[in-house]
């Protein structure tokens, strides 16, 4: 049976199939009308327009891709798994002569493997070192990676997402409420984590605490606040990051304001030249999810009080890459202030 949810026309824009996407918590819409396929969209093809400079205004249909894998009639179960399989892919239009016909789930062909990421074995380094005062009184007896989202911590969340990916390296540096932190991992049976502490003797911002591991990293390395959830496809994030040569990708997120009244724009002397009724403004806000590589330490002294903003800041000043890689407002939860932490709670 097809989702009709999943189905979308030729004609929305890309911001549109991004605010469905997200409300749907999907990566992938079909393009089709009147029964006619006409192609995909994911989210992928949107983070490759924003790369590019592009507008969020523009139609879907312009930035659809000639490479569609779609299978037919005559394609068996076995051999859609197949390309599924190889391709990752969310869900495959079944077609028939230019007719959607059917639309194979990822969750239905394989239940019991819902994470479609290839596995990704990279340390992961989360500062957990602050006093998440933007969580207070709470925040006053137990330390912010602590706090409980279901029957877990925020930062055992944050842990299982890496996991989730192959991921089981963590370094975790610790200051405010430091030994309550390590104490709950002391007590901790699972096997899913490998836990390097690494305590600030003095506070040494985000980007200083990160130089205390200057002789442990040296391959590519993940760096996460202890106060957010990002769903993202870090294959596509790694693409990216290595493609270009980065030596330092942030993941940004699009946010979206929408204008409630018509915008003027004029020249000199007050001419108008043009009209926009009700139009909405897209920001990159830092999600404070980075991929790193271990150059970076050259750029960094010993003791150093820097946030990691400021370094992002040092190695533009010395020639280096800096990557920005978008993704959407809904695939981000900031769960350190107490509005989306209650939201987070509810949500489950």
């Amino acid at each position: 049976m097809i989702n009709e949810k999943i189905i979308i026309r030729k004609d929305i824009s890309m911001y549109e199939a991004l605010k469905i996407m997200d409300d749907l918590e999907r990566k992938l819409l079909i393009i089709c009308e009147d029964n006619v396929f006409h192609g995909v969209i994911s989210v992928g093809d949107i983070q490759r327009a924003l790369l590019k400079k592009e507008d969020l205004s523009q139609i879907v249909w312009k930035f659809v891709r000639n490479d569609i894998i779609y299978a037919n009639e005559e394609s068996s179960i076995e051999e859609i798994k197949r390309k599924m399989k190889a391709e990752r892919i969310e869900c495959m239009p079944v077609v028939h002569k230019g007719i959607l016909v059917d639309v194979i789930e990822w969750k239905d062909v394989f239940p019991d493997e819902q994470n479609m990421t290839h596995t990704i074995n990279y340390p992961v380094f989360i500062m957990a070192g602050g006093e998440g005062s933007r969580l207070r009184p709470l925040t006053n007896f137990i330390p912010k990676p602590l706090i409980p989202i279901s029957d877990k911590t925020i930062i055992e969340e944050i842990m299982n997402c890496f996991c989730d990916i192959g991921c089981n390296d963590f370094y975790i540096s610790v200051n405010y409420m430091a030994d309550k932190i390590v104490e709950y991992f002391k007590n901790k049976t699972s096997s899913k984590y490998r836990i390097t502490f690494v305590k600030e003797n003095k506070p040494l911002g985000t980007g200083g605490s990160l130089f205390l591991l200057k002789d442990k990293f040296t391959t590519t390395f993940f760096v996460s606040n202890c106060d957010i959830l990002v769903d993202i496809n870090f294959e596509d994030l790694l693409a990216y990051h290595h493609s270009n040569g980065n030596i330092a990708t942030v993941v940004s997120v699009l946010k979206n304001y929408s204008i409630p009244y018509g915008t003027l724009e004029t020249s000199e002397g007050g001419q108008l030249t043009a009209l926009k009724e009700k139009p909405f403004i897209t920001y990159q806000i830092n999600s404070g999810l980075y991929v790193l590589e271990p150059d970076i330490f050259t750029y960094m002294k010993k003791e150093e009080f820097i946030h990691i903003t400021e370094l992002f800041g040092r190695l533009l000043d010395n020639g280096q890459r800096v990557g920005v890689f978008p993704i959407s407002e809904g695939s981000w939860k900031d769960i350190g202030n107490w509005k989306a932490y209650m939201d987070s709670i509810n949500m489950r």
